[in-house]
């Protein structure tokens, strides 16, 4: 149980071969690449018309059935497989419909196999020489995993990696309609010690939760480079004929993968160079990169892609120019690029390189050197190389020219620093590694549904949502929509439905002048279109006349609308005040997600538009402001105090809390919000609403239209400590790794062998991360924490948090069961800890739909053991380690 459940595809220790006895080109193809090299397992072959009896069948036995057949004999050899009991399958014959595929999934679910394909050009690891694929001979070995949805990419790609020296863990197509699927894959290779980094070029999923549960769990322990088809419309449409999967809109994927904390490139050069910089053990902390170079054309060259990809310049501070200018020549400038000039030495070079990685103010180097006469580059290369050891942040190289600094280049690749032809493809490289950093940020974000502010009326909001769905409409009206972002205490204008002119004017006397008067129909959307939107009206005649023009004019443009009215409301009075716009779309296959941005009339023509996917933080709701244009409007600007950025946030939070809550909203804009240094107001808005999605009552907090799960707060529960005292058990957080690290460290070594099997001292910087970080779906760890007041010498109350124990489980491939584990401190040991928190996972497992939690135990472990059998375990031996005990529950 503790490989991962596809180590049978990817790693099998036998195979066996269904070629037919007149095999196909593809099929010939396949045989070729098994036997070109030495597979470290068995390999046999089988012809599903041989004739023999069932015995002879039942000699036959293979991890893992390779099929390469025309696709009328498909089904027929996976019904073999399944029944010589392979536990996975790779059908490579190509030319199978839809139809035919779900056929043969039907047949790999009855006989539990696991299947990849049809119509890939199957997969090779390099580690086992192992091809079994038709994309060409076998891959050099190395530490970079590739998964591909497209089989032509995967062959041009290892074509291309035996030129350039790029070695692989492990290399998978995959085609459409292929059962095992990208999201499985990445978690294969997620848990995969032999694999430090992952690219992927893939055109669409066809299940946004477990791909962004796979893709986060993947890119929280190494990094995740993707290269995505359909960048652009055309592209988009042709992904999706193409893959057999949903494409959705490539801002929402930028989003979805920002969030999942891996980063994204758009040619088929930067996948690789990305790739190799990501891998390296530099972690950027920021986006200053400095530029060291001999020559002011490609030193400039480098600043104008450094502006154009949103990076900065990184520029020395004062005291290090004072420090530095003498060591350099007389020529060198360092006023933002450090010129060293044309006379510029080995020496140089690295007394600058020196002084720019230990300058706070930088937080990326690129050297760029030109050849120049009685320059010796491969000196300089040297210089690097030597000094690269004792830098902690990203070094990168640009050696320009060919003849003359090919060895220099060698020289670099030698020591692992990142080296580039051209100063943009440097550049773009270093923006990859800020990438990564800011999205890892991201991907370490766990909201809750709901944040700490005042609770919103979520009863209420659905009751309003009931209603306008039980008159058969869609589209809430000016007056519900605000009505439902009161409900979740967003700030908005003041307005009051007038069904006559004359109590038009009775509103507008009351509210005070000026007023803005808007038409009220469920069945206008967008009310300026049909000058149903009228602004600044001073007076009472004013305000007369335009209702009865407004609703003569409207009626003549749309006979057929219900017109309910006009609403007054008070204009909004901010100084200065900025329009933004505050949006929720739904992609498909993505979901809901928040879209932010510049407002009012323009907003059209403006274009501004940063997205998230909910749940949202504070954290996330700043990140989601910067990445807009009109960001740059928010602070102090042309005399104009800067905004309340804090109320901003809050909106943003809000409007999360009702994507949360509401699964029913499918569209909203709440344009404009008018922000400044007071606070924020939602002026206008337009909410579009439909029946809760399929298995969603809409009242239920399992959130199944979200892609990302908000953090369980529900499962926090405080219980007494024997002795006095309590501790609370709740859901685990990234937060907790320290936590968690001084748990394992704190145990005996016999503890940390019964739960880990091994006699690791503390917990891998991987492991811990991925026991950290989670999806909350398919896994749920929790954590009983106590915490502890200690005085210190002035007299103050400091209080730290300690974890005692966790439980955790995490859902088998089957969707119906779960394996378990389970560990607590030694000191507390046999105060009820254990049993609480194992019955606090069975529970949540109960919850989450699984019949039947099950793990191991070492048969040397009675304490354990006792435990399991108290609450009310089978205790079975373990058929493939007599060293274990299989323990089981059904939920």
């Amino acid at each position: 149980m503790d490989k991962h459940y596809l180590t049978s595809l990817f790693a099998p220790d036998s195979i066996v071969v269904f070629a037919g006895a007149a095999p196909t080109p593809q099929a010939q193809a396949l045989v070729a690449a098994l036997k070109a090299q030495a597979f470290s397992g068995t390999l046999s072959f089988l012809d599903i018309h041989t004739t023999g009896t069932l015995a002879d069948l039942a000699q036959t036995r293979a991890d893992l059935a390779v099929i390469a057949l025309p696709p009328e004999d498909v089904a027929a050899a996976l019904e073999v497989a399944g029944r010589i009991k392979c536990r996975s399958a790779l059908v490579v014959s190509s030319g199978i419909n839809a139809t035919l595929a779900a056929d043969l999934h039907r047949v790999a679910k009855r006989h539990s196999m696991h299947l990849l394909g049809p119509n890939c050009l199957g997969f090779q690891s390099p580690r086992r020489g192992l091809n079994a694929s038709v994309a060409g001979a076998l891959a050099a070995q190395g530490h970079l995993a590739l998964v591909s949805q497209s089989g032509a990419l995967t062959a041009s790609i290892l074509d291309w990696a035996q030129q350039n020296a790029v070695g692989f863990s492990t290399v998978v197509s995959l085609g459409p309609n292929t059962a095992v699927d990208l999201a499985q894959v990445l978690d294969y290779l997620a848990n995969d010690a032999h694999t430090h980094s992952i690219v992927v070029y893939m055109e669409g999923i066809s299940d946004a939760r477990r791909f962004m549960s796979a893709l986060r769990a993947a890119a929280n322990a190494k990094p995740v480079v993707v290269l995505k088809a359909g960048h652009k419309a055309g592209g988009n449409k042709a992904a999706q004929t193409h893959s057999g999967t949903i494409v959705g809109s490539d801002d929402v994927f930028d989003a979805a993968l920002r969030r999942a904390g891996a980063v994204r490139v758009h040619s088929f050069v930067q996948l690789f160079s990305a790739a190799k910089c990501l891998a390296s053990r530099y972690r950027a902390v920021g986006k200053r990169l400095a530029i060291v170079t001999n020559g002011g054309g490609p030193g400039v060259l480098a600043a104008d892609w450094i502006c154009e990809i949103n990076l900065q310049l990184g520029t020395l501070s004062p005291a290090t120019v004072v420090a530095l200018r003498p060591q350099l020549p007389p020529l060198a400038t360092l006023t933002d690029l450090v010129d060293l000039s044309e006379d510029a030495t080995p020496a140089h070079y690295l007394a600058a390189v020196q002084a720019a990685s230990a300058d706070p103010q930088i937080d990326g180097l690129l050297v760029i050197h030109s050849p120049k006469g009685g320059c010796d580059a491969s000196a300089i290369a040297t210089a690097l190389a030597e000094f690269m050891p004792r830098t902690t942040k990203p070094l990168l190289t640009c050696w320009m020219g060919d003849a003359s600094v090919g060895d220099a280049r060698t020289l670099l690749n030698a020591a692992a620093i990142p080296t580039f032809r051209t100063p943009e493809a440097a550049v773009g490289a270093f923006g990859n590694i800020a990438s990564f950093y800011q999205n890892q940020r991201l991907l370490q974000q766990t909201p809750p549904p709901l944040s700490a502010l005042a609770k919103p009326d979520i009863e209420g909001a659905r009751l309003l949502i009931e209603s306008v769905l039980a008159e058969r409409r869609k589209v809430l009206t000016e007056m519900e929509s605000k009505a439902l972002l009161a409900a979740f205490h967003i700030p908005v204008t003041h307005t009051v439905l007038a069904r006559s002119a004359n109590e038009a004017m009775m509103i507008a006397t009351q509210l005070g002048y000026p007023v803005a008067l808007k038409i009220d129909s469920p069945d206008i959307s967008h009310k300026s279109d049909v000058d149903g939107v009228a602004l600044n009206i001073a007076n009472a005649v004013g305000v007369r006349d335009t209702y009865n023009d407004m609703v003569a004019l409207v009626a003549r443009q749309m006979p057929q609308a219900r017109i309910n009215g006009v609403t007054v409301q008070n204009m909004a009075r901010h100084k200065r005040g900025r329009e933004i716009y505050i949006g929720l779309v739904t992609d498909d296959p993505f979901g809901p997600v928040i879209a932010f941005g510049a407002g009012g009339t323009m907003i059209e023509l403006l274009n501004d538009r940063a997205m998230e996917l909910p749940p949202l933080n504070q954290f996330l709701a700043r990140s989601l402001i910067d990445r807009s244009r009109v960001a740059e409007t928010l602070g102090e600007w042309r005399g104009a105090s800067p905004v309340d950025m804090h109320a901003l946030e809050q909106v943003l939070m809000r409007v999360s809390e009702m994507v949360c809550a509401l699964p029913q909203l499918r569209e909203m804009d709440i344009n404009p919000v008018i922000v400044d240094a007071s606070g924020a107001v939602a002026v206008d808005a337009r909410i579009v609403i439909d029946s809760a999605p399929v298995g969603h009552s809409g009242r239920g907090q399992s959130y199944q239209h979200l892609a990302i799960l908000p953090y369980p707060t529900h499962y926090e529960h405080v219980w007494p400590l024997r002795g006095g005292g309590q501790y609370a058990v709740r859901a685990i957080r990234p937060d907790d790794a320290q936590m968690l690290q001084d748990l394992v460290r704190g145990l005996s070594a016999e503890s940390r062998y019964f739960r880990y099997v091994s006699m690791l001292s503390e917990l891998p910087p991987s492991m811990l991360s991925r026991f950290t970080l989670m999806d909350y779906d398919r896994e749920m760890a929790l954590v009983a924490v106590f915490k502890e007041r200690s005085v210190a010498d002035g007299g103050s109350i400091t209080e730290t948090e300690r974890i005692l124990g966790v439980s955790r489980f995490i859902t088998n491939p089957d969707s119906t069961s779960c394996e378990f584990s389970l560990v607590v401190a030694d000191t507390y040991s046999g105060q009820g800890l254990g049993t609480r928190l194992m019955l606090s996972i069975m529970e949540v497992a109960r919850e989450k739909g699984l019949s039947e939690i099950e793990g191991l135990v070492l048969a040397s472990n009675p304490g354990m053991l006792k435990l399991m059998r108290g609450l009310g375990f089978t205790v079975k031996p373990f058929a493939e380690d007599p060293d274990f005990r299989l323990v089981a529950h059904n939920l």
